[in-house]
């Protein structure tokens, strides 16, 4: 792949994944959608656009995934809408992106991986980054709104992980998606009485599905291959810095102190961490 349309690409799938959270803000603070709809739209949108991408090619591959990713997944999306009615952009991306690594990295630590004295450093520093966010202050963000956000990125860790067994990674996450429509629809059936759907919202959720999930993630699984594992995690650090700036420019989104100040502990933390 050309060094440009490599970079191109990526650049593509990073934006995508920022904007995931600028279109979850906008709809839960900007239109009368509730959570549980909005994800409901998004899962099923996402699972279109995945379909069509995969099923025109290898009708047979949307048989890829399983149920339990696809419980893992749907346990991430709910988490993470209903984060978003009261945190801002930034804020829930920078909890999301920690906790699905610091996830990750507790994961290899219980089977047995062993980390540098100055990665232990960078962890202990992302976690003290994380802990000083939520600490309360009149800055700090709700404790519920990111607990949920925390267990939606604990998720997410738990859908990476089981990522890792091999085969096509674009199949098997319109198979995931798939298979988490039916758990988005039963949340609905339970919460039926709550829900609230306008025209705005509506299509918030489905750009949300189809263009920053869908494809966007399509786009960086073309790219990942491409990429030292390394390059990959370490440029996914950038997702909570450009959500927390577009959140300034497109929503007037405030940009605390302590936002950046523990942007910059769990981002460098996690950087030491994944320095080889």
């Amino acid at each position: 792949m050309p060094a440009w349309r490599l970079a191109g690409l990526t650049a593509l799938a990073l934006t995508a994944f920022a904007g995931n959270s600028l279109l979850c803000r906008a709809a839960l603070r900007d239109t009368a959608i509730d959570p549980t709809s909005f994800t409901l739209v998004r899962l099923a949108a996402g699972a279109a656009v995945l379909a069509m991408l995969v099923g025109l090619r290898h009708p047979q591959a949307l048989r890829s995934g399983s149920w339990a990713s696809g419980l893992a997944l749907f346990g991430y999306a709910i988490g993470f809408s209903w984060a978003y009615t009261g945190l801002s952009a930034g804020t829930g991306a920078l909890i999301l992106f920690g906790a699905v690594q610091a996830s990750m990295i507790g994961w290899g630590l219980l089977r047995g991986e062993r980390l540098a004295i100055t990665q232990w450093l960078g962890l202990l520093l992302a976690v003290a980054g994380l802990v000083g966010l939520l600490l309360p202050g009149l800055s700090a963000p709700p404790l519920q709104p990111a607990l949920m956000m925390l267990a939606a990125g604990v998720c997410w860790g738990v859908y990476s992980l089981r990522g890792r067994t091999g085969g096509d990674p674009t199949a098997a996450t319109a198979g995931n998606f798939l298979r988490a429509l039916p758990f988005a629809l039963l949340a609905s059936a339970l919460m039926f009485a709550e829900a609230r759907i306008d025209s705005a919202g509506l299509w918030l959720a489905i750009a949300s599905g189809a263009l920053t999930s869908g494809l966007g993630y399509a786009v960086w699984y073309r790219v990942l291959p491409v990429l030292r594992a390394s390059s990959a995690a370490t440029l996914q650090l950038s997702v909570p810095v450009l959500t927390a700036l577009a959140g300034v420019v497109l929503l007037a989104e405030p940009l605390g102190l302590r936002l950046v100040l523990a942007s910059l502990a769990v981002l460098g933390g996690i950087a030491l961490v994944l320095r080889r």
